[in-house]
């Protein structure tokens, strides 16, 4: 599948100084190269974090089944942050103090991604989240990447798309309390109003609750003409469900977190013209079409999200760069991805920003009945919605 990067791995043998400017070295043994992955492994919103090591697992087996990196096997432990903060912080501590390993893929959700970052830059090991958007995800700078685009972009495209495109003049905020969905929501309603919009009801949930009648009941009553919702899929879900209970025909309007095909499973009768803001589609690539046939054989027919050709990508990024820096040397790593320039994944050509973000466009898309169809690539430009594809 991706022999071409693979062979590059075999083929790199430039070598670094351990121990640069401080940085920590893994213990890993001489044959194997250990990386590590955070994520949800149960809970309500399993299916991202699963998704994500599902795709780990797989460029890791494609990796050593061509030879590895440097002629050693490249090994992956995942460990279940149960989508919590203090669950990822334990997973950290025993990745990286208990079991040595030389960079992380991950966290999958914000909160936990931002706690891990944190730590990532005191330590100085390099994480690549393939989920996490929150902007401050990357505040700190060094050790700290993502193969997904910051919410910054996501709810600047969001909002503008809902003004300028739509032509919607007063919508609804309807989110959850956690950092992911707070964070979009909050930057949607200052973008849109900066706009000339406004933006007549902000309701709130908690994750976990299981009835939304109150806060759509409000919203139908601000006069919204349209309602944005940036959660998972399980309080997306109950949502729409009951939004369709109590008669309220208004548009809505999600987010990333909407990629995930299970939204169809949990709510397939009530998803019929969404629109969402999320990845923009990659060209058609012999890499994506190899990757996706490759996950669906791998895993009983399931289908591989946005996320999970994240992850997939940050696992070659980071295999390269263990390749380049010839050791397990985190500051060595930790150079060779910042380094990383028009990387061939299954999400098309990355590169990153000085302080780790991908630099990306936002794709938007429509729900007809299961089926999202593409409506292009648009980026923010003299503060305008521009379609770039």
């Amino acid at each position: 599948m991706r022999k071409t990067i693979a062979m590059l791995l075999i083929a790199t043998t430039v070598i670094f100084g351990v121990f640069a400017n401080g940085s920590g070295e893994s213990a890993a043994s001489g044959d194997t190269y250990v990386i590590g992955f955070m994520g949800p492994l149960t809970g309500d919103n399993a299916n991202y974090g699963i998704r994500c090591n599902n795709a780990t697992q797989l460029a890791v087996s494609e990796i050593n089944a061509a030879g590895g990196i440097n002629g050693k096997q490249l090994e992956v432990i995942a460990e279940n942050t149960l989508g919590t903060t203090e669950g990822a912080i334990a997973a950290y501590e025993k990745l990286v103090y208990s079991d040595g390993v030389c960079a992380i893929v991950g966290p999958v959700f914000t909160g936990p991604a931002l706690a891990v970052a944190q730590r990532c830059y005191e330590d100085g090991i390099v994480m690549i989240s393939p989920s996490a958007t929150h902007k401050d995800v990357t505040s700190l700078g060094d050790f700290v990447y993502r193969t997904v685009p910051s919410d910054a972009l996501q709810s600047e495209v969001a909002a503008h798309y809902m003004y300028e495109v739509l032509g919607y003049r007063n919508i609804a905020c309807l989110y959850a309390m956690n950092d992911y969905s707070q964070g979009l929501a909050l930057g949607v309603q200052e973008t849109f109003t900066e706009l000339g919009g406004t933006v007549s009801a902000m309701e709130t949930c908690m994750v976990g609750d299981k009835d939304f009648r109150t806060q759509l009941g409000a919203i139908r009553n601000s006069g919204a003409e349209a309602i944005y919702i940036p959660n998972y899929t399980v309080e997306d879900a109950l949502i729409l469900e009951q939004a369709a209970q109590l008669g309220m025909n208004l548009p809505f309007f999600s987010s990333d977190g909407f990629s995930d095909p299970e939204i169809y499973n949990l709510a397939g009768d009530y998803t019929d013209g969404v629109m969402y803001v999320g990845p923009a589609q990659a060209e058609a690539s012999s890499i994506l079409a190899d990757f996706t046939a490759a996950y669906s054989a791998a895993y009983d027919g399931d289908q591989p999200d946005s996320f999970a050709t994240n992850a997939y990508d940050a696992t070659y990024i980071l295999a390269e760069a263990i390749g380049r820096a010839g050791s397990t040397d985190w500051s060595a790593i930790n150079d060779q991805v910042k380094a990383t320039s028009d990387f061939q994944g299954a999400n098309g050509t990355i590169n990153f920003a000085a302080n780790g973000d991908m630099i990306a466009s936002q794709g938007v898309y429509y729900v007809e009945g299961t089926t999202p169809v593409y409506q292009g690539s648009f980026q923010i430009v003299d503060d305008a919605i521009v379609q770039v594809d």
